[in-house]
Protein backbone atom coordinates (compact mmCIF):
# COMPACT_ATOMS: atom_id res chain seq x y z
CA UNK A 1 0.00 0.00 0.00
CA UNK A 2 1.48 3.32 -0.91
CA UNK A 3 1.73 6.09 1.53
CA UNK A 4 -1.35 8.18 0.10
CA UNK A 5 -3.63 5.24 0.08
CA UNK A 6 -2.10 4.39 3.73
CA UNK A 7 -3.38 8.20 4.78
CA UNK A 8 -6.98 7.79 3.06
CA UNK A 9 -7.31 4.55 4.80
CA UNK A 10 -6.02 6.40 8.17
CA UNK A 11 -8.39 9.48 7.24
CA UNK A 12 -11.45 7.07 6.92
CA UNK A 13 -10.89 4.99 10.09
CA UNK A 14 -10.48 8.30 12.00
CA UNK A 15 -13.58 9.70 10.86
CA UNK A 16 -15.17 6.54 11.39
CA UNK A 17 -13.92 6.44 15.01
CA UNK A 18 -16.14 9.96 15.60
CA UNK A 19 -19.60 8.74 14.08
CA UNK A 20 -22.42 8.34 16.43
CA UNK A 21 -25.26 8.45 13.40
CA UNK A 22 -25.36 6.50 10.32
CA UNK A 23 -27.88 7.67 7.62
CA UNK A 24 -28.89 5.33 5.15
CA UNK A 25 -30.90 6.28 1.65
CA UNK A 26 -32.98 3.42 0.51
CA UNK A 27 -33.35 2.54 -3.02
CA UNK A 28 -29.49 1.50 -4.40
CA UNK A 29 -28.15 1.68 -0.95
CA UNK A 30 -30.28 -0.89 0.82
CA UNK A 31 -32.06 -2.36 -2.25
CA UNK A 32 -30.64 -3.14 -5.51
CA UNK A 33 -32.25 0.05 -7.11
CA UNK A 34 -35.44 -2.15 -8.59
CA UNK A 35 -38.72 -1.24 -7.84
CA UNK A 36 -41.49 -4.13 -7.93
CA UNK A 37 -44.95 -2.42 -8.85
CA UNK A 38 -47.88 -4.91 -8.46
CA UNK A 39 -50.90 -4.63 -10.09
CA UNK A 40 -52.80 -3.07 -7.44
CA UNK A 41 -50.00 -0.44 -6.80
CA UNK A 42 -48.74 -2.14 -4.30
CA UNK A 43 -44.44 -1.82 -4.31
CA UNK A 44 -42.06 -4.20 -3.07
CA UNK A 45 -38.18 -4.03 -2.37
CA UNK A 46 -35.90 -6.84 -2.02
CA UNK A 47 -33.23 -6.11 1.23
CA UNK A 48 -30.59 -8.52 1.59
CA UNK A 49 -30.85 -10.24 5.51
CA UNK A 50 -26.65 -9.78 5.53
CA UNK A 51 -27.35 -6.00 5.66
CA UNK A 52 -30.28 -6.30 8.26
CA UNK A 53 -27.83 -7.84 10.72
CA UNK A 54 -25.08 -5.52 10.23
CA UNK A 55 -27.51 -2.62 11.21
CA UNK A 56 -28.30 -4.53 14.18
CA UNK A 57 -24.90 -5.07 15.04
CA UNK A 58 -24.19 -1.60 14.70
CA UNK A 59 -27.33 -0.17 16.86
CA UNK A 60 -25.67 -2.96 19.43
CA UNK A 61 -22.59 -0.78 19.44
CA UNK A 62 -24.19 2.27 20.17
CA UNK A 63 -23.87 3.62 17.09
CA UNK A 64 -27.88 5.20 16.25
CA UNK A 65 -29.56 4.49 12.41
CA UNK A 66 -31.49 6.84 10.74
CA UNK A 67 -33.08 6.43 7.15
CA UNK A 68 -33.93 8.89 4.16
CA UNK A 69 -35.09 8.04 1.33
CA UNK A 70 -36.78 9.85 -1.80
CA UNK A 71 -39.98 7.46 -2.24
CA UNK A 72 -42.76 6.47 0.98
CA UNK A 73 -43.07 3.08 1.05
CA UNK A 74 -45.29 0.62 3.69
CA UNK A 75 -42.21 -2.21 3.56
CA UNK A 76 -39.48 0.07 4.34
CA UNK A 77 -41.54 1.54 7.33
CA UNK A 78 -41.88 -2.26 8.51
CA UNK A 79 -38.42 -3.74 7.37
CA UNK A 80 -36.54 -0.64 9.66
CA UNK A 81 -39.33 -1.46 12.44
CA UNK A 82 -38.25 -5.16 12.64
CA UNK A 83 -34.86 -3.79 12.68
CA UNK A 84 -35.67 -1.25 15.96
CA UNK A 85 -35.06 1.93 13.38
CA UNK A 86 -36.44 4.70 14.91
CA UNK A 87 -35.98 7.63 12.83
CA UNK A 88 -37.40 6.92 9.37
CA UNK A 89 -37.60 9.72 6.92
CA UNK A 90 -39.77 8.92 3.83
CA UNK A 91 -40.69 10.79 0.83
CA UNK A 92 -38.29 13.18 0.63
CA UNK A 93 -36.09 14.33 -2.06
CA UNK A 94 -34.86 17.18 -0.79
CA UNK A 95 -32.54 15.00 1.95
CA UNK A 96 -31.37 18.20 3.72
CA UNK A 97 -34.33 18.91 6.02
CA UNK A 98 -34.69 15.89 7.75
CA UNK A 99 -30.76 16.10 7.89
CA UNK A 100 -30.78 19.30 9.85
CA UNK A 101 -33.93 17.99 11.84
CA UNK A 102 -31.94 14.70 12.91
CA UNK A 103 -29.03 16.48 13.53
CA UNK A 104 -30.50 19.13 15.91
CA UNK A 105 -32.81 16.58 17.28
CA UNK A 106 -30.26 14.26 18.65
CA UNK A 107 -27.44 16.68 19.49
CA UNK A 108 -24.57 15.74 16.63
CA UNK A 109 -22.19 17.63 14.94
CA UNK A 110 -21.61 16.78 11.42
CA UNK A 111 -18.72 15.01 11.79
CA UNK A 112 -20.23 12.63 14.28
CA UNK A 113 -22.50 11.50 10.64
CA UNK A 114 -21.91 9.17 8.25
CA UNK A 115 -24.26 9.40 5.16
CA UNK A 116 -24.58 6.11 2.82
CA UNK A 117 -25.81 7.26 -1.14
CA UNK A 118 -25.80 5.80 -4.39
CA UNK A 119 -26.95 8.82 -6.66
CA UNK A 120 -27.19 12.21 -7.16
CA UNK A 121 -30.16 13.25 -5.04
CA UNK A 122 -27.50 11.73 -1.84
CA UNK A 123 -24.86 14.45 -3.03
CA UNK A 124 -26.29 17.78 -0.86
CA UNK A 125 -26.22 15.66 2.62
CA UNK A 126 -22.82 13.74 1.60
CA UNK A 127 -21.04 16.90 1.60
CA UNK A 128 -21.91 18.01 5.09
CA UNK A 129 -21.47 14.70 6.74
CA UNK A 130 -18.14 13.78 8.63
CA UNK A 131 -17.79 9.92 6.85
CA UNK A 132 -19.82 10.09 2.93
CA UNK A 133 -19.99 6.66 2.23
CA UNK A 134 -21.02 5.77 -1.63
CA UNK A 135 -21.84 1.59 -2.57
CA UNK A 136 -19.91 -0.09 -5.05
CA UNK A 137 -22.30 0.36 -7.97
CA UNK A 138 -23.01 4.28 -6.93
CA UNK A 139 -23.65 6.93 -9.38
CA UNK A 140 -19.87 8.16 -10.36
CA UNK A 141 -20.46 11.61 -9.00
CA UNK A 142 -21.13 9.94 -5.87
CA UNK A 143 -18.14 8.11 -5.63
CA UNK A 144 -15.85 11.24 -6.27
CA UNK A 145 -17.82 12.99 -2.93
CA UNK A 146 -17.33 9.69 -1.18
CA UNK A 147 -14.44 9.44 1.78
CA UNK A 148 -15.28 5.86 1.55
CA UNK A 149 -16.69 3.26 -1.15
CA UNK A 150 -18.15 0.22 0.06
CA UNK A 151 -17.10 -3.03 -1.80
CA UNK A 152 -20.14 -4.46 -2.24
CA UNK A 153 -23.15 -3.28 -4.82
CA UNK A 154 -25.94 -1.49 -2.78
CA UNK A 155 -28.64 -4.17 -1.64
CA UNK A 156 -26.05 -6.75 -1.92
CA UNK A 157 -24.33 -6.19 1.35
CA UNK A 158 -22.86 -2.41 1.11
CA UNK A 159 -24.32 -2.10 4.16
CA UNK A 160 -23.15 -4.51 6.33
CA UNK A 161 -19.42 -3.61 4.81
CA UNK A 162 -20.23 0.31 6.03
CA UNK A 163 -21.16 -1.14 9.52
CA UNK A 164 -18.45 -3.78 9.87
CA UNK A 165 -15.93 -0.96 8.84
CA UNK A 166 -17.15 1.79 11.84
CA UNK A 167 -17.47 -0.85 14.18
CA UNK A 168 -14.20 -2.16 13.36
CA UNK A 169 -12.94 1.52 13.69
CA UNK A 170 -14.22 1.60 16.87
CA UNK A 171 -12.57 -0.94 18.44
CA UNK A 172 -16.14 -2.61 19.15
CA UNK A 173 -16.29 -5.51 16.08
CA UNK A 174 -14.47 -8.49 17.90
CA UNK A 175 -17.01 -7.82 21.27
CA UNK A 176 -19.90 -8.10 18.68
CA UNK A 177 -18.92 -11.07 17.17
CA UNK A 178 -17.59 -13.38 19.76
CA UNK A 179 -21.67 -14.82 20.86
CA UNK A 180 -20.69 -16.08 16.98
CA UNK A 181 -17.74 -17.47 16.98
CA UNK A 182 -17.58 -21.23 17.36
CA UNK A 183 -15.58 -22.62 20.39
CA UNK A 184 -13.65 -26.30 20.51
Amino acid sequence: MGTSEEARVNDVQRKARDIRLVIFDVDGVLTDGSLFLGDDGQEYKAFHSRDGHGMTLLLQGGVKIAIITGRSSEVVRLRMAHLGIEHVYQGHRDKLPPYRELKAALGLEDAQIAYVGDDLVDLPVMGRVGLAIAVQDAHPLVKRRAHWQTSHDGGRGAARDVCEMILEAQGTLAALLEPYRVHP
